[in-house]
């Protein structure tokens, strides 16, 4: 969670003038609405639920629109009987399988059809859970690794610190796991144009203390898949050389839901016996609302037990491997509903569609000559592009300001360390981002760029402050 500061002596006053149309008030315009409701304590009183409504509404207006958001890799558009079947079961505890069986049944369908999906040996045998997200299936996952090499190494652990090797690039929650849980992170810096973990140096960081190495299957700064084959191949080789077993954890908040419908070919998955779990975003290119997420083991072999808690004060006996308990049923059953609605042939088509007005669009982004493109949106359909080499007069700073002013949210960021020389603009493609809406942005790029071209430097002074980084 984010940390937020008080407001300060904003409430101090006695009360503040009337702040708000007194239309919203009760029939009588006037009647009752001598001073609105504070905003940083309770109010003394009710509302009526119109009038709070509308204060809340009104506020929100002031948001940026989801639809023109190319940050964010969250999905922002359903059908609407999607949305419905939410509504109904917003108030539904995911935890309470006792009381919402056929709840818990549709989570256990879906993970059975992610553990075929992701050719697991015996899809049967496969274990997994929701969660609310890939950083808390991120955070289990890891959990996982860490408790599996304590117990085969309980002569030196405590002792012995673990470590987890991973590039650079990894989501930040994975240095949120390092530092939760006292593991040391073995970080592969960019090298060049190589802007993800290679296979070799993941191989040269392990040790008797690593407890699994992160395998990005797509990554959020560039949307490069990694090679997770060669990164098995490497380890496979380092325990015929030292004896060394290092498991391999696929992070496929994104491409683990578009690799198995448009990379069918690419080997990542369970297909790779080093791999021990997988995780991905139902929220992301799984095409559902904020917030589910789905972790997978191989085996049970692969999920210590003593992680597994059973509570049967809900009634009934539930397993359950979760950071959080409560929370809502409606983003599992928005899954299964997709996975129902789409199919395999849906999925694929959905995805490739996406794929294609990412390329299309980075190809007309080529095409203006002021851009240079790191990636191209051929995996996931995410790309990366910074200014030519001749370009002096603006930066990717510049543009995702100005570009901000017409309503479209394209983050420009530094890359990390071995290329903070390197600043980039980045734009997720998602289902809903059609090729209207991406000749829309390449419309309002060429009304730009000629005022941009006219600058005498760039002006964008705290590039910190310019755009932030939304993976």
């Amino acid at each position: 969670m984010a940390l937020h500061k008080g407001p300060g002596d904003q409430e101090s006053v006695p009360f503040r003038r009337l702040a708000f149309n007194p239309f919203y008030g009760e029939a009588n315009p006037v009647g009752g609405m001598t001073e609105a409701p504070p905003r940083h304590r309770l109010p003394d009183g009710p509302l009526p639920p119109a009038t709070a409504y509308q204060l809340v509404h009104d506020e929100l207006m002031l948001d940026g629109n989801s639809r023109l958001n190319l940050a964010t890799f969250v999905t922002t558009w359903m059908e609407p009987q999607a949305g419905v079947l939410m509504g109904e079961c917003r108030d539904k505890n995911m935890i309470d399988k006792d009381e919402y069986p056929r709840t818990a049944e549709l989570e256990r369908r879906c993970v059975s059809m992610l553990a075929q999906l992701w050719n697991a040996p015996d899809p049967s045998a496969a274990v997994g859970c929701s969660t609310t997200g890939s950083s808390e299936a991120c955070m289990l996952a890891g959990m996982a690794l860490k408790r599996r090499w304590s117990k085969r190494n309980s002569d030196r652990y405590p002792g012995a610190r673990p470590n987890l090797v991973m590039g650079v690039n990894v989501q930040v929650c994975w240095e949120k796991f390092c530092a939760f849980w006292e593991v040391e992170p073995r970080l592969v810096p960019m090298e060049g144009d190589r802007f993800h973990l290679d296979a070799a140096s993941a191989a040269a960081l392990c040790d008797e203390n690593t407890i699994g190495v992160v395998a990005v299957l797509g990554s959020t700064f560039d949307g490069s898949y990694e090679p997770v084959a060669d990164i098995c191949a490497a380890l496979d080789d380092l325990q015929a050389r030292t004896g060394l077993d290092v498991p391999v954890h696929v992070d496929g908040a994104s491409g683990g839901m578009i690799a198995p419908f448009l990379d069918e070919d690419l080997v990542w998955d369970f297909r790779l016996p080093r791999v021990s779990s997988i995780n991905t975003s139902g929220h992301k290119y799984g095409l559902v609302y904020p917030g589910v997420g789905w972790a997978l083991w191989r085996s049970a072999d692969e999920l210590p037990e003593e992680l597994v808690f059973r509570v049967n004060y809900l009634g009934g006996d539930m397993p359950t491997f979760a950071l959080n308990f409560s929370r809502p049923g409606a983003q599992v059953v928005a899954q299964y509903y997709t996975f129902l609605r789409l199919g395999r042939e849906g999925y694929r088509a959905v995805q490739q569609t996406t794929r294609d007005v990412a390329r299309g669009l980075a190809e007309r982004i080529e095409a203006m000559g002021d851009f240079r493109l790191l990636t191209r949106g051929d995996q996931l359909p995410v790309f990366a592009f910074t200014t030519a080499p001749d370009v002096t007069s603006f930066d990717v700073f510049d543009v995702s300001r100005r570009l901000r002013e017409r309503g479209w949210l394209v983050p420009a960021y530094t890359f990390p360390a071995h290329r903070e020389d390197l600043s980039v603009l980045r734009v997720v493609c998602r289902n809903g981002f059609s090729a209207d809406l991406a000749g829309l942005l390449v419309e309002d790029l060429h009304r730009l760029l000629p005022e941009l071209r006219r600058q005498p430097r760039p002006f964008t002074q705290d590039q910190g402050a310019a755009t932030a980084f939304h993976h």
